[in-house]
């Protein structure tokens, strides 16, 4: 009994040690973002998460925010290759998806790389990659529907389409005002999920006006 008992103090001893160590790498990671200001700086973010990812093998959380920072390295930087960046983001979402599928934090990242090989040549990848774009907020929508930042970055992409291709800013307007009351409600899961958008959800409402 006293061996059955030592050891199932070492295995909880061991998940409290496991934990913890996973939080703090957390939390530095998400200081890192925090703070970066440069494309550099939000690439090396990308790198530590990517890290974190690979010791912690059954958490999806790392491999979302290792993607989301690489799209922002990548939006940061004009003369990025947005097609080799977003290549290297699809790799990490997938890592994600295959921990955690159907979820709309995990659409928006699949949005928003669409949407950064769109940019490449416009006129000729809208259909394509606006396609793309547009089914991944779908699925965002429905598989989480108070989710906010569904609604902020259609509300975005919407902006700047032309009002002759069904966009502009009285479409763009609703789905920020939308976001806006989403996020009056809303509350992360842990610490850990997802809690951004708010102001870019303001501050892009504003310009519609």
């Amino acid at each position: 009994m006293k061996k059955l008992f030592f050891i199932a103090v070492m295995l909880v001893t061991g998940f409290a040690n496991a934990q913890s160590r996973y939080d703090g790498a957390m939390e530095k990671g998400l200081a890192q973002l925090k703070e970066a200001k440069t494309p550099a700086e939000m690439l090396t973010v990308s790198a530590f998460f990517e890290r974190v990812a690979d010791a912690e093998k059954d958490k999806w959380l790392p491999f979302y925010y290792a993607a989301r920072t690489n799209i922002l390295g990548g939006w940061m930087d004009p003369k990025a290759d947005k097609d080799k960046s977003a290549e290297k983001s699809k790799e990490l979402i997938a890592k994600a998806e295959a921990l955690e599928p159907n979820n709309a934090e995990i659409y928006c990242l699949k949005q928003q790389v669409a949407v950064q090989q769109l940019t490449v040549d416009a006129m000729s990848r809208w259909q394509t990659y606006g396609a793309v774009a547009a089914e991944a907020i779908a699925k965002a929508k429905a598989a989480d529907p108070e989710n906010p930042r569904p609604y902020l970055l259609e509300g975005q992409y919407q902006l700047n389409v032309p009002e002759a291709f069904g966009g502009g800013k009285a479409v763009a307007k609703k789905l920020l005002e939308r976001s806006l009351t989403l996020f009056n409600n809303y509350k992360p899961a842990s610490p850990f999920h997802p809690d951004w958008g708010k102001e870019l959800a303001e501050k892009t409402l504003a310009a519609c006006q």
